[in-house]
């Protein structure tokens, strides 16, 4: 069984319908902050409206189930918002996060995925950005994912007093897969799901909502960054190539893959700019843009070495296309106005 929180909201909801998929067994969790019910493909998946760092629920659930599996998505995600509110980011991001690795261990969970983020890098020196590129985080946001994985990396080290020595088990089981995303985008190929949330931020987003008249016009938050074009540079993954990289990390984990950290992007950056020609060439016509000042906590440039993930885990990414990302996100914003969702 394989315990998934944040499981309703975007990134949870394509993973949890790739294992669903391949048929394993799952329950969630989500408190639906930025998360959907209807996101959940099945009514045979229980979903626990609740906190992932409640104690009480996450005893109930581990007692309940046979959970050997956790997938850890839940958090605050806005970069910007994160400079603003800290503590807001370090309450739901760093506590719930280590009150939920706190009852793996005491329940011994024998694997553990955590979604994380190239943010911890900052702005890196060096690009493209491997594992071993040095961590510098600009914002709380960053901060609050890195600080989750090093918490992580110390409650399982084998020194690591275990948690479970008033059973009949005297070490720590638990391994981790740490999943550093570069800049997720797009919708289930073949529609159906896709990111819902209000206000959300993400440049494909927003361009699909200008796109279908949501928005009146796209904001490009700087045009004077020492890039070719003058605007930020991101690698961009479409999620259902996002969704079977944690889908290999479970299984990697399963047949007794050591504990690491893995990049996943494609290797490739898009500035701002090259990402709007490309959604104006999906929908055949111009977006209205504005150029404003820089936002906090942007980085400049930044892009994976993805060699790690598909060597270890196999990896091999179906949709690296940026036009094919910004068409299934364009398509699905459409499906949201059809739905009235």
């Amino acid at each position: 069984m394989i315990l998934i929180t944040g499981a309703a909201g975007y990134i949870g909801s394509h993973t949890l319908h790739n294992l669903y998929q391949k048929k394993r067994k799952i329950v969630a969790i989500d408190n639906l902050y930025s998360g959907f019910k209807w996101a959940i493909p099945d009514t045979s998946i229980d979903l626990y409206i609740g906190n992932c760092g409640d104690p009480e629920l996450l005893q109930f659930i581990f007692k309940k189930y046979k959970v050997e599996s956790v997938i850890h998505f839940a958090a605050h995600l806005e970069v910007e918002e994160s400079t603003r509110l800290p503590i807001k980011y370090y309450k739901n991001n760093f506590f719930n996060s280590l009150s939920l690795i706190e009852q793996c261990l005491k329940h011994d969970i024998n694997q553990f995925i955590f979604s994380s983020t190239c943010a911890v890098y900052g702005t890196p020196e060096k690009i493209p950005v491997s594992e071993s590129t040095p961590v510098n985080p600009l914002t709380s946001y960053g901060k609050s994912k890195l600080a989750t994985e090093w918490a992580l990396q110390d409650l399982t080290s084998s020194t690591a007093t275990p948690l479970s020595l008033f059973t009949e088990n005297s070490v720590n089981k638990l391994k981790f897969a740490i999943l550093r995303y570069f800049n997720v985008a797009g919708a289930k190929v073949g529609g159906g799901l896709g990111q819902s949330t209000p206000n959300a931020t993400q440049l494909i987003k927003v361009a699909s909502e200008v796109a279908v008249g949501k928005r009146s016009h796209l904001k490009i938050f700087g045009s004077d960054y020492p890039t070719p074009d003058g605007t930020c540079v991101r690698d961009y993954i479409h999620v259902d190539d996002l969704a079977e990289a944690h889908s290999l990390a479970l299984e990697y984990l399963e047949s007794g893959g050591a504990s690491g950290i893995f990049n996943c992007g494609y290797g490739q950056g898009f500035s701002v700019n090259e990402v709007v020609s490309s959604m104006n060439k999906v929908i055949k016509r111009e977006l209205p843009v504005e150029y404003v000042s820089r936002r906090a906590g942007d980085a400049i440039s930044i892009f994976a070495d993805p060699s790690r993930v598909k060597n270890t885990l196999g990896w091999k990414p179906k949709y690296q296309d940026i036009d094919l990302i910004c068409k299934t996100q364009y398509e699905w914003e459409k499906e949201i106005i059809s739905r009235g969702l």
